[in-house]
């Protein structure tokens, strides 16, 4: 059946009893990468975090700076790290309620951080938030009086920074990026 057959459709949570989760539709969903039918996690990617603005879902984030699952996470996974035994966890939940219909082995495609190289885990986190118009037009402003080469170069970035979503001040990293 076509996807669009299951709009406005929900299910259940498969280790929460009663809580319902809405089946909504998402752009980067495709048949061409997995199933077409995936969870949508709003603390942890730019495109799950647009559907659940677009839809007004939580952002709840549950896991913590660390890579830990919070208290709000639930017993059986409060402090236990979501690459390890966490992940080991949620299996043997899912198996307990009988939700866990085929298990295996998936090389997952995580952002590495480039000096340990080791796997990253997006998480939502609080910020400063500014007013979006004010910073947009201090951006385009002096980017006006910077000199670009090739002076083409100047008005695509204009153009992307005048289609920017969000914008944030963050002093999250104390060193630079390569």
């Amino acid at each position: 059946f076509a996807g669009a057959d299951l709009a406005d459709g929900s299910c259940a949570h498969p280790t929460i009893p009663g809580r319902v989760s809405p089946l909504l539709p998402a752009n980067h969903v495709t048949m061409t990468k997995g199933t077409g039918l995936v969870h949508t996690a709003p603390a942890h990617g730019m495109e799950d975090y647009s559907v659940a603005s677009h839809h007004q879902l939580p952002t709840d984030c549950l896991v913590d700076e660390s890579g830990y699952f919070t208290e709000a996470a639930g017993p059986e996974l409060k402090n236990k790290n979501v690459l390890e035994e966490g992940n080991e966890a949620v299996i043997k939940m899912l198996q307990a309620a009988g939700s866990l219909l085929k298990e295996e082995k998936y090389m997952h495609s995580y952002p590495y951080d480039w000096r340990t190289k080791k796997p990253m885990i997006i998480r939502a986190s609080k910020q400063w938030f500014v007013n979006t118009a004010d910073v947009k037009a201090a951006a385009q402003d002096v980017l006006k009086k910077v000199k670009v080469i090739p002076t083409s170069a100047a008005n695509r970035m204009l153009e992307m920074l005048d289609r920017r979503t969000f914008w944030c001040i963050s002093r999250q990293r104390c060193w630079g990026v390569p």
